[in-house]
């Protein structure tokens, strides 16, 4: 959330989550420090590196591809601090066949539909987005679909009011109607693109998810074909939970692509 903006009442399991996440995050990063300053290549550091990965929740297959690269990499190092930029390699390795820029394509306007679950940052994204493509030269529309969350109308108006962006919102309403009124404001401006906020969900909330499929249907009512671009935003640290997450809205809404935060 903005600094300049209350934040509204704690959310525990959210808040409980984070502190999780960060202590994860930090073992991590303490371990595998440790693990490259040992004094000998051996057995014992691979058992502690596949340990390490594995309680940072990357998973089997993940660990197991890891671990490969990083025993192939041995063959060649003296030292384990070597080891590391192989361990850094492989992970790139992972993440370089969905690292696709993304592009919009010649619909006017191109609709972007971002959703991901609460706290995820699809707010923020936007704004980010949004900056991106006005040094492209593109004209921007942003729709306050997000009409749940305390301040997220206010949130995303303020992104609004940074690039001098024009936002669709209501003080009530539902989603649905918001993004609806956004995209024929921007067929009628011919605006270059759409980025339409949705409120943060739980894939196990059925109510919530038969909800943004709603959206995604007026949306297509709107303007046939749209939105042409899903994209699911995701908190770089959640873990193997992001699996679960990109098959719940991808069965929904059919995901097109990621955005880590």
């Amino acid at each position: 959330m903005l600094s300049f903006l209350k934040p509204g009442p704690k959310n525990s399991w959210s808040e409980r989550l984070k502190r999780g996440l960060a202590r994860t995050r930090d073992a991590l990063n303490t371990d595998l420090g440790i693990l490259f300053t040992a004094d000998r290549i051996d057995e014992s550091l691979y058992q502690s590196l596949e340990t390490t990965l594995l309680s940072a929740d990357l998973g089997l297959p993940a660990t197991t591809f890891l671990l490969s690269r990083v025993r192939d990499a041995a063959r060649s190092a003296k030292q384990p601090a070597e080891l590391k930029q192989a361990l850094r390699n492989a992970l790139l390795e992972l993440l370089q066949p969905v690292a696709v820029p993304l592009e919009i394509g010649a619909q006017e306007p191109f609709v972007m539909m971002l959703a991901g679950v609460n706290g995820a940052g699809k707010t923020t994204s936007i704004g980010k987005i949004a900056r991106y493509y006005q040094t492209q030269g593109k004209s921007v529309l942003l729709a306050a679909g997000d009409t749940f969350r305390a301040a997220a109308r206010e949130q995303l108006q303020t992104w609004g009011e940074r690039n001098n962006v024009t936002v669709i919102a209501q003080q009530s309403g539902d989603a649905a109607a918001v993004i609806f009124d956004a995209v024929n404001a921007a067929r009628a401006r011919n605006i270059d693109l759409v980025l339409a906020d949705t409120a943060g969900r739980l894939p196990t909330q059925l109510h919530l998810m038969e909800e943004i499929r709603k959206v995604k249907r007026v949306i297509d009512k709107a303007l046939p074909g749209a939105p042409h671009e899903v994209m699911l935003v995701l908190d770089a640290n959640t873990g193997q939970n992001a699996l679960q997450q990109v098959r719940a809205f991808d069965d929904a809404l059919g995901v097109t692509g990621l955005t880590l935060t």
